[in-house]
């Protein structure tokens, strides 16, 4: 039996191959090309959406549709006057009708000519760009459009959280930022109009030398507005953005010449202007009129500085920021009322500062003294250790003092302060000379306030805020001295005295105990003698009598008269001392003193002191309004008939207010009440005056107490203060645009039920040498270290 056939098995070495590989690398293909596309079109999304966190946060809908670009506050005074802004990038957009159609041509021209023609993203001068990378060509240009721009400006697609976790390997992070860019770009072709684009862009994008955006480019370079532009300014600031520091006018005139020229040349070239013009504007030089705003540009930014501390608070409670959020900041300050006030003490202040600089060259010292009226040693060396310039030269040269005493005497060209106008003067100066050129200077602080509403009016924080940036109207306390007298009288006739109550003017001795201990306190009159008169209370008041105030407060109390002053409006720590009346129980400030006094205006309410009446979003609405607070703390009889008593001041013989009468205040039965200060040594000199619509207080005295005149003829408060409140309110009045007019003060309205008309007989216009009088014995046991009592007048 034969074996059964067996299928025939062919010889693999020569049978041809099976074809299945090209059939599964096609597959492969395929599947990669599927994937490609995939990712493709899902890598749009993917960055949009920030996958995993790799590609960093894009634009929401929301600030598509509202973007947040940094932008200056804006600081308004009450009569509408721009007074100065608040940035970090100094940023004011405009209309794009207040834009020049020439400037528009020069950035379409220059950045994207096809702009009207593409949404967001031109192909054309993509694939130019991508060509000249390819071939190494720099020339054809970079393919972003305005509006890629735009978005990389509005949203900071390079920066910040937009970086995901891909966004810091190089060349991947700049394809993932143009991948943004585009989106963007795309998304705001869809929302907004060619024309609202061009003026976003223009109001964000920098310009260099801290502008942004075109209002305050045009302002910086050219004093000039966006809408008056000439053809080759507008071609200058568009050849700005290109590199706004290698092409800046006042640092590179040469290459920022030829980049105006080139964006003119484009504009010949897209037929913005004819070749002929354009030829001819290359011409021309670049003609500057160059001024970089800062924040602290403005008249005087002393009461900005105290704005700005109240507006800082309000945000941080609020949500927003005043550096960035572009917010419209009303202020009470009245432009012309401040105008007024800053002419008064610069007036006022150059002739006083001429009459110290001679008292003291005449004496041949520096106006650095003791008591004694000798000049401090080493005065300048102990106030530069106190320095913060004095202690970085000390840190720097830690262990080095003959290096550190070689700096503090390195002289160098400096810009100093002076009296003789506008131009700064440059001196050669070491820091220890600088410090003592500095520390020659009275300084002086004086603030208006409507006592009815609180608003303060007008608010000079000192001689210039270049030089001298210590504000004495809040932020520097001194003794008040006689200022302080009216509390006394305040708490004697909220207490049953009447102005026509008497006392004696005579040398006294106040007992009192102090830390367990019997002390004695014999206050003396400046004149070292005494008149004997039993006196009015607003005699003696008028006349600023130190032994009929010391014996008043014994009889209602020293701790009473601090209680009495607290309530008006003084803020500061007051000590409870038998010389509290003469002002020597503690430190104040000019703000707190005009405070108190608008009390006795506002018929016994005491007013919240306000700077800003409301703040307005960079829309106009009105996201805070601050109305005016006040609060009843006297009665409405004892704060008129406080009124009355600073009336006497102009009224009754020898009353210390009486060198008013040298200004033309007195037409319209006109009424000023007021009071003079003036602390020992006359280290300051005050003047706090009362009008029917206004409370303004002043001070004026030396940097430091050491520092100041030796005599009352130059160092009383009546000399160095009053004529400031003399020229202002003279001012004021003569100012037609301002609604404050000469008159008497209203009649009261309550009873008035203690006896007050009683004005000493005698001439009215009598004028006494000082205001008040040294402590006599209890400046004695001060300085034997006796008592705890401070000095004053």
């Amino acid at each position: 039996m034969s074996a059964p056939d067996l299928p025939k098995q062919e010889n693999s070495a020569s049978a041809p191959p099976r074809r299945r590989w090209p059939n599964r690398l096609s597959r492969f293909m395929w599947a990669l090309f599927i994937i490609g596309v995939g990712v493709f079109l899902l890598y749009p999304i993917l960055v949009s959406t920030n996958f995993l966190f790799l590609f960093g946060k894009s634009p929401s809908l929301e600030e598509l549709e509202d973007p947040k670009v940094e932008q200056a506050s804006e600081l308004y005074s009450s009569d509408g006057v721009l007074m100065g802004t608040y940035f970090r990038e100094n940023r004011s957009p405009v209309a794009y009708n207040k834009i020049s159609p020439l400037l528009i041509k020069a950035l379409i021209a220059t950045e994207d000519v096809r702009f009207y023609e593409h949404s967001g993203i031109d192909a054309t001068a993509l694939a130019r760009a991508v060509a000249g990378v390819l071939s190494g060509d720099t020339r054809s240009g970079g393919g972003s459009t305005i509006t890629q721009q735009l978005a990389k400006n509005l949203y900071k697609t390079r920066r910040g959280e937009t970086r995901g976790g891909l966004g810091h390997i190089p060349g991947v992070s700049t394809i993932i930022s143009k991948t943004k860019e585009w989106l963007t770009a795309v998304e705001l072709e869809k929302r907004y109009t060619k024309e609202e684009i061009l003026r976003m862009y223009l109001n964000t994008v920098e310009y260099g030398s801290n502008a942004f955006g075109i209002k305050v480019a045009a302002k910086t370079f050219f004093s000039t507005s966006p809408d008056s532009l000439a053809p080759q300014e507008a071609a200058m600031l568009v050849g700005l953005l290109n590199n706004p520091t290698a092409f800046n006018p006042r640092f590179h005139p040469e290459a920022a010449l030829k980049r105006r020229n080139l964006v003119l040349t484009r504009m010949g070239q897209a037929g913005f202007l004819r070749p002929a013009a354009a030829d001819s504007l290359q011409e021309l030089p670049i003609a500057l009129q160059y001024h970089v705003e800062r924040h602290i540009d403005g008249p005087s930014t002393y009461f900005r500085g105290a704005i700005s501390q109240a507006l800082n608070t309000w945000c941080e409670q609020n949500g927003y920021d005043l550096y960035r959020d572009g917010l419209r900041v009303y202020s009470t300050i009245d432009s012309r009322m401040q105008e007024h006030a800053e002419y008064a003490v610069e007036k006022h202040m150059k002739n006083l500062q001429r009459r110290f600089d001679a008292f003291w060259r005449n004496r041949n010292q520096n106006p650095w003294v003791n008591e004694k009226g000798k000049e401090i040693p080493d005065f300048i060396e102990t106030q530069m250790k106190r320095t913060q310039q004095y202690k970085m030269l000390a840190a720097q040269f830690k262990g080095q003092p003959a290096r550190l005493d070689s700096a503090l005497h390195a002289k160098r060209p400096m810009k100093v302060f002076t009296w003789k106008g506008d131009k700064d003067t440059t001196l050669v100066l070491s820091p220890l000379d600088s410090l003592a050129y500095y520390k020659h200077f009275l300084q002086a602080g004086m603030m208006t306030m409507d006592p009815f509403t609180g608003q303060v009016k007008a608010w000079v924080g000192g001689l210039d805020y270049r030089f001298f940036q210590y504000d004495h109207v809040k932020q520097g306390k001194r003794q008040a001295g006689s200022t302080f007298k009216p509390f006394v009288y305040l708490t004697a006739l909220d207490n049953g005295y009447a102005p026509c109550d008497r006392i004696r003017d005579e040398r006294i001795t106040i007992k009192y105990v102090e830390d367990g201990k019997p002390m004695e306190w014999k206050p003396d009159n400046v004149t070292r003698s005494y008149t004997g008169i039993n006196m009015t209370l607003r005699y003696a008041m008028a006349r600023s009598v130190n032994s009929v105030t010391a014996q008043l407060t014994e009889l209602v109390g020293w701790d009473k008269v601090a209680e009495y002053a607290h309530k008006v409006g003084i803020r500061s720590k007051l000590l409870g001392v038998p010389s509290i009346g003469l002002g020597s129980g503690g430190d104040v400030s000019v703000y707190e003193m005009v405070n108190a006094y608008s009390t006795f205006v506002n018929q016994g309410f005491r007013p919240e002191p306000r700077l800003i009446t409301r703040i307005e979003d960079r829309n106009g609405n009105v996201i805070a309004q601050f109305d005016p607070r006040q609060k009843r703390v006297i009665s409405a009889e004892t704060a008129w008939l406080m009124t009355y008593m600073l009336r006497g001041g102009m009224e009754e013989p020898g009353g210390t207010s009486q060198a008013l009468w040298d200004y033309e205040l007195w037409k319209n039965n006109n009424q000023i009440g007021g009071k003079t200060g003036t602390t020992s040594n006359y280290s300051d000199g005050w003047y706090m005056g009362v009008t029917k619509d206004l409370v303004t207080g002043v001070w004026v005295g030396g940097e430091d107490r050491s520092i100041h005149f030796l005599h009352s003829e130059q160092g009383e408060g009546g000399r160095m203060a009053l004529p400031i409140f003399g020229l202002y309110m003279e001012k004021v009045y003569q100012d037609k645009e301002l609604d404050y007019k000469m008159g008497p003060f209203p009649k009261p309205t309550v009873k008035i039920n203690k006896k007050y008309q009683c004005v000493t007989e005698a001439p009215r216009r009598q004028r006494e040498a000082v205001d008040s009088l040294r402590i006599d014995n209890l400046l004695d046991q001060i300085n034997s270290g006796r008592s705890s009592v401070p000095d004053s007048l």
